[in-house]
């Protein structure tokens, strides 16, 4: 004769052989004294539904009632029950111990953000040894989530057919081999969305990977390298890109002074929020974040990121394939599932791990920075989170 649950509250209440029983041989719930336990709604569902327990009492002097009203009373009355459940049980299938990561159960021990349902403990490990494999939060397809201190988390998505899928969310910061040294001085028109540097130094492109050169059949032009907006923004604030002319985002005739009166920097800051708008910031400081860890940074736009990065460039001639393709958001961006699993599925798809960097805005007090210098406004986002999102199979 298999026990009976009585609800409690928040909690269901075994008592006869319960600790020896789901306790120490299974893991589930928590001892409250004698061989009585407490169960966390998930898991007294789950054993209603293995047949190890024969009914649950929902009220007082209560008939038992099988799994399938205990379910339907607890998708009622608990937050986020059904797709809770359904990721405790695939993981209890697996072979994972599990327990509620808040007090009293044994996972609210665990230093883990709010966020947390539950703690799967490393396999042939309990709640009372602690050793603690994933730190799991339950998202609902159509559920948004803040990108902000996802790193370290497991995300066990759910989606409208309850199938699950497993994200791992870790530190995803980039640290690159590459070494090279920009030349002291380049000269360059500003056009509508890039810079154009008519007598380029070889290694410009061939060993620091920095624009596009202008090619083509018997052509007679030599030297002359295309900078993305990002490249010439970074290179002009490090004092190396000056510019000789700037032509506006309509083609008006080139103003010779405007770069002069303004400074270079300041120019090409100035045009890429013209065509992008304060996206560019963001785009910019991390730009210049991954170049100072040596990595070299180009267009994502074929993967639908921002950048793909290179970590260790030694000639263009014989350059590896891109490690990482990293998309640029805000620190209070919030993530639907549908995105990040679109993101992490062409990511893996070219074999690239998917990096989001998260720039958190500091004005510090002022403006905005709208009238400060590139280096100022490279500084409003000193703050960044590197967020590295891949698939799992615990």
């Amino acid at each position: 004769m298999q026990p009976t649950g009585h609800l409690r509250g928040d909690a269901v209440r075994v008592a006869g052989d319960a600790r020896q029983r789901f306790h120490d041989s299974g893991g589930y719930g928590r001892p409250l004294g004698g061989d009585e336990i407490a169960l966390s709604r998930v898991e007294a569902a789950h054993l209603l539904f293995r047949g190890d327990l024969s009914g649950v009492s929902l009220a007082d002097d209560a008939d038992p009632v099988g799994f399938e009203r205990f379910f339907v009373e607890c998708a009622a009355a608990a937050d986020r029950f059904a797709v809770r459940y359904l990721v405790y049980a695939d993981l209890r299938d697996r072979g994972f111990y599990l327990s509620p990561a808040r007090e009293p159960w044994p996972g609210g021990d665990i230093d883990a953000p709010d966020a947390v349902d539950f703690v799967a403990y490393e396999r042939g490990s309990t709640p009372d040894t602690g050793n603690v494999k994933y730190p799991v939060q339950v998202v609902g397809e159509r559920e948004s989530l803040p990108a902000a201190g996802l790193a370290g988390r497991t995300l066990a998505v759910v989606d409208e057919e309850s199938d699950i899928t497993y994200f791992a969310a870790t530190e995803g910061e980039i640290s690159g081999a590459t070494e090279y040294e920009p030349p002291n001085r380049l000269d360059g028109v500003l056009l509508a969305d890039r810079v154009v540097v008519w007598d380029a130094p070889e290694g410009l492109y061939e060993r620091g990977f920095y624009g596009q050169p202008l090619t083509g059949r018997a052509a007679a032009v030599e030297g002359a390298v295309q900078l993305s907006l990002v490249e010439a923004a970074s290179l002009a604030a490090d004092g190396v890109l000056s510019l000789s002319a700037s032509v506006g985002t309509a083609g008006e005739t080139p103003d010779e002074g405007a770069a002069q009166r303004d400074g270079p920097a300041a120019a090409v800051v100035a045009r890429g929020r013209e065509v992008e708008g304060e996206r560019f910031d963001r785009r910019l400081a991390i730009y210049k974040r991954l170049r100072e860890a040596d990595a070299v940074p180009k267009t994502g736009f074929k993967f639908g990121a921002d950048f793909r990065t290179y970590l260790d460039v030694e000639t263009v001639k014989d350059l590896p394939h891109s490690e990482h393709l990293v998309r640029v958001v805000e620190g209070d961006h919030r993530f639907s599932p549908r995105e990040l699993s679109l993101d992490v599925r062409l990511a893996g798809g070219v074999r690239k791990e998917m990096v989001f960097a998260l720039t958190a805005v500091d004005d510090g007090g002022g403006d905005g920075g709208r009238d400060g210098t590139a280096e100022d406004d490279a500084a409003r986002h000193a703050d960044v989170e590197w967020l590295s999102i891949g698939r799992l199979t615990p």
